[in-house]
């Protein structure tokens, strides 16, 4: 399998872009040139200057320092709310698809109701009446993507309790438990891995999103959506303000997809052949 995704040219690319992302998300205070809260009056909306490789902001705050300090709350909101919406999606998706009847056409019903509205749309609803942080932020955003894991759990446990190896379980006298996580868990993984490469993508976006319109990460503590909002202002008075987190918060969107392409790509049986 290791073999697969080393031979994997997507995969590569993304793995070069991304994993700087991460170490840089990891020791970013140990790096970052100046204090990202720090004002100078004197230089304010200033381009690249000595000291200031990337510029200043409206405050006269270092933006390259700020860009290494944003990445850590996009990383931990989308990381975060990925490992709830999994553990959530996956539970609920199991009991739907193995315990069937009314259980399943209950759960199923929620997670169609919820699926119907646009996930920024409740994120809004929620963080107004909540507030922002990023610790609301992980909550907020993995319960909104807990229906994306259930359908598709739900969806591959129907299809795996059918077969053979899980029927001769049951006939065998084990515990439900141990045949969902014995027989069902490890043979639907494949799918919800490459769910998790998505839902990183779209947690990330959400969250700059909200930070965008003021309701993710708390000022003066910098994120890449927040900086991109902030600096729509001063466009005409410095353009590299907005140009650089927006090239940042694409290029990380970009690898995240590629990624997931090439874990469908590698681990989806039906496109082994092609």
């Amino acid at each position: 399998m290791l073999r697969k995704f080393l031979k994997h040219k997507t995969f590569l690319v993304s793995f070069v872009i991304l994993l700087p992302v991460f170490i840089v998300a990891l020791i970013g205070p140990l790096i970052i040139p100046h204090d990202p809260l720090e004002i100078n009056q004197n230089a304010v909306l200033k381009g690249s200057l000595p000291g200031h490789l990337l510029g200043t902001d409206e405050y006269g705050r270092d933006i390259l320092s700020r860009l290494i300090l944003g990445i850590r709350p996009t990383m931990l909101v989308a990381f975060g709310a990925t490992i709830i919406a999994f553990i959530g999606g996956v539970t609920v998706g199991v009991i739907a698809g193995y315990a069937r009847g009314k259980t399943e056409k209950m759960i199923m019903r929620i997670i169609d109701i919820v699926l119907c509205f646009p996930p920024i749309l409740l994120a809004l609803m929620v963080v107004g009446f909540w507030g922002a942080g990023v610790k609301n932020l992980i909550i907020i955003i993995g319960f909104l993507y807990i229906p994306y894991f259930a359908r598709i759990t739900h969806s591959a446990t129907l299809q795996v309790k059918g077969l053979e190896y899980v029927q001769s379980e049951l006939s065998l006298g084990a515990s439900h438990f141990r045949v969902i996580t014995k027989a069902i868990l490890p043979n639907i993984m494949s799918p919800l891995i490459i769910q998790i490469s998505l839902t990183i993508a779209a947690a990330i976006l959400l969250e700059s999103g909200l930070s965008f319109l003021g309701l993710g990460v708390v000022p003066p503590n910098p994120s890449w959506g927040q900086m991109i909002g902030d600096a729509r202002g001063y466009i005409y008075n410095n353009p590299m303000y907005v140009i650089w987190p927006s090239i940042c918060l694409g290029i990380t969107m970009l690898a995240i997809n590629l990624m997931g392409d090439s874990f469908r790509d590698i681990l989806d049986p039906k496109l082994k052949n092609k």
